[in-house]
């Protein structure tokens, strides 16, 4: 199944709005086994709008659309899709009700008749009731093309999609979708893609695909067959020749992140954690803490972002970073060792580098030490990030991570 994804906004043009539906949607269908060929984003204008579905209509199978379900004069996407597919829209009247229920419960603003334009759907269709907001979704089939109306803020958006879209397109098939995500940290995107080329270009079910993530990369195996324990056993055998020919260096299969990853182990092994930061300024603690379930595993940290706060919160010596520099290895290590005592966890990662745009005079800009300890022993990873200033922060703390799982694993720490 081809799809389009036409999203309604003038605002979306205008900037003021970024469209994050579109990219959260193309990953979700693409979960689904859905191919996502077509973004098109059109302005509050009927003429236009009508253009954009001729369009779509013509090259897609499934088109997606979201926003312009409102109850305001320039919500116009349910009245052109109704009239592009010869459909009338007619009064649903469990939405109307669930409106003036809604307003009466949350009392914030009062009910107005043009409330009610939202309970107006295409004749015949799915209704897809929204327990987020007040805009109903929809979908409907005609002349051979489906179309999947929901409504345009992300936080209505994409849980709509998951209870209600979701299932309608896997009904539509007739078999399960099925897909593993091999996630993979320390190659590139094109290193891989040269391993797995020749076998991904003759695969059809199931298949392999590469994805290109922050400082990562993922792989996904996705198979398509009558139960979802007959499309697993498909995924199966690529799955493990991939975890085969990449190694260590397959951090997880279905997991989120680097950082959920450890969590979970230090968890389960009742582990805690400290961070000593420099260049990433905190990056390290924020993106560990953002996880539920944080607070049971980091202890705390510091950002230690001059040499004098180095020396005082974390007790290195001021002659060791005036003979090392404060970007070297024996300082990362002092900063890894020093946070750990400090705070009293089990473990400690510092990083300390140039981030740019300015060097030191002695390291180029990207240079980075980042060091992990426990009570025994402290390891050091040098890096040589090259350029871009976020890029190097997010890497700088992604290594962390990498070290930090690679030691609960059991795995060399400082190579990747």
């Amino acid at each position: 199944m081809n799809c389009e994804i036409l999203a309604v906004g003038t605002e979306l043009l205008l900037g003021n709005t970024v469209n994050t539906d579109a990219a959260d949607l193309s990953v979700l269908l693409s979960g689904l086994g859905v191919n996502v060929f077509w973004h098109s984003v059109v302005g509050d204008n009927p003429a236009r709008l009508r253009d954009a579905v001729a369009v779509a209509r013509r090259r897609a199978d499934l088109i997606v659309t979201t926003g312009g379900l409102g109850p305001t004069y320039d919500d116009l996407t349910k009245t052109v899709l109704a009239e592009a597919f010869g459909l009338k829209l007619v009064l649903h009247q469990d939405e109307a009700d669930f409106l003036r229920d809604w307003f009466a419960r949350n009392g914030t603003s009062p009910y107005t008749d043009n409330n009610l334009q939202q309970a107006y759907l295409p004749e015949g269709c799915t209704v897809f009731h929204n327990d987020w907001g007040t805009a109903p979704g929809c979908a409907f089939e005609a002349g051979g093309v489906h179309v999947i109306m929901l409504p345009g803020p992300p936080r209505e958006c994409l849980p709509m999609f998951k209870a209600c879209a979701a299932p309608y397109i896997k009904a539509l098939s007739g078999e399960v979708i099925f897909s593993r995500q091999i996630r993979v940290f320390g190659m590139g995107e094109s290193a891989i893609e040269a391993l797995f080329r020749a076998e991904m270009e003759h695969m059809a079910n199931p298949s392999l695909a590469t994805y290109a993530k922050f400082g990562e990369v993922m792989l996904r195996a996705t198979a398509k067959a009558p139960t979802e324990a007959e499309a697993e056993e498909l995924c199966r055998p690529v799955v493990e020749k991939v975890k085969a020919a990449l190694g260590h260096r397959v951090y997880g299969v279905d997991v989120d992140s680097l950082e959920a990853l450890c969590l979970e182990s230090m968890t389960d092994r009742g582990l805690t954690l400290s961070a000593a930061e420099s260049l990433t300024g905190g990056l390290i603690g924020e993106r560990f803490t953002a996880l539920p379930g944080a607070s049971a595993v980091f202890k705390g940290g510091a950002v230690t972002y001059c040499d004098e706060v180095k020396a005082a919160l974390l007790c290195i010596d001021p002659a060791l970073i005036a003979e090392k520099g404060a970007v070297s290895r024996e300082v990362a290590e002092a900063m890894a060792g020093g946070v750990r005592r400090a705070v009293g966890a089990d473990l400690g990662l510092s990083a300390t580098g140039l981030a740019g745009p300015d060097g030191d005079g002695v390291h180029p800009v990207g240079t980075v030490y980042v060091g992990l300890a426990d009570k025994d022993r402290v390891w050091v990873r040098e890096l040589h990030l090259g350029t871009g200033r976020a890029r190097v922060r997010q890497a700088a703390a992604s290594h962390a991570f990498d070290m930090l799982r690679r030691y609960l694993q059991g795995l060399p720490i400082e190579t990747w």
